[in-house]
């Protein structure tokens, strides 16, 4: 596979390092944020400052079946007049004028009888961790993410202007509270750090919440056009396997002019995390570009 336009970090095991483009620059991370708000919202857990499986603030659904999309709570990824918005380079809505605009007071589904991926979902992860921590989602993931990982590039871009660093200048001037559950940024590596120290047990969370994290609700089969030959889904986590490269855990995002995909492969000989970000909207060039860089 043609690399030239990837830049990504594979990180093995035993801490070896191999680094592709520029792994210097400062990416967005797009939905591999939920993964970090699954970990935060999983660490508060074991602080007994939030509750998996109680009522989520007297709602019918719980923060487990928030963090695996299994609340049916409705999500604004569908919703034509945001991404006209977003097109227009439009501020970012009022909290109250997105939700009324998904109808979030009208569930999908009974909550644990379906999945669907729901941002909205998320938003509500968030709040929980802040009202928890009571500080600001940055704030939060330095205390319970990046600095026990001694991260120094890892942020949460929280206003109009934080994102005038970021490696692609078309996004220099986006809003990035147009992504409600927050939109962590950082490098590649710091990406795969995270994703490398979760896999082991005791590092970032217990190895009961692990175990916890890593229960996969199964969705399906192969994906036209992306590696996936099977595909679930955990707390934060997207579980499944990719062609040729057995077993991945990890996310994909994307968002305006980016993609990425961060997985880690226990199946492959000294068991990488990758992460990979390109330009673009398709994530399966940069799922494709994981798998080739794991099995390489």
């Amino acid at each position: 596979m043609d690399l030239s336009d990837i830049h990504a970090v594979r990180l093995a095991a035993d801490g070896r390092a191999d680094h592709f483009g520029r792994t210097d620059a400062i990416f967005p991370w797009w939905s591999f944020t939920k993964t970090i708000l699954a970990i935060a919202a999983l660490r508060l857990t074991e602080e007994r400052l939030l509750d998996l499986d109680a009522p989520f603030q007297g709602q019918r659904y719980t923060l487990r079946q928030l963090l695996q999309h299994r609340a049916g709570v409705p999500n604004y990824g569908q919703l034509a007049e945001y991404h006209a918005a977003v097109g227009r380079g439009e501020a970012a809505w009022p909290r109250a004028r997105l939700l009324a605009a998904v109808g979030v007071d009208t569930l999908d589904f009974v909550p644990g009888t379906s999945w669907a991926y729901s941002n909205v979902g998320y938003l509500f992860v968030r709040e929980a961790i802040e009202a928890a921590t009571a500080s600001n989602l940055d704030a939060a993931l330095r205390r319970l993410v990046f600095a026990p990982l001694g991260l120094t590039s890892a942020r949460v871009a929280m206003q109009p202007g934080d994102l005038v660093d970021i490696h692609w200048p078309a996004l220099h001037s986006y809003d990035p509270r147009w992504v409600y559950h927050g939109l962590v940024v950082g490098t590649p590596g710091d990406a795969a750090a995270i994703l490398s120290a979760l896999m082991i047990p005791g590092r970032l969370l217990s190895p009961d919440t692990l175990t916890a994290m890593l229960h996969r609700h199964a969705i399906g089969g192969a994906i036209p056009g992306r590696p996936w030959t099977s595909h679930g889904y955990g707390l934060g986590l997207m579980i499944g396997t990719l062609d040729g490269a057995g077993r991945a855990i990890g996310h994909s995002g994307g968002g305006p002019h980016s993609v990425n995909a961060v997985h880690h492969f226990p199946d492959v000989d000294k068991s990488p995390t990758i992460a990979t970000f390109t330009d673009g909207s398709d994530e399966g060039r940069a799922e494709w570009a994981a798998t080739a860089l794991a099995t390489s």
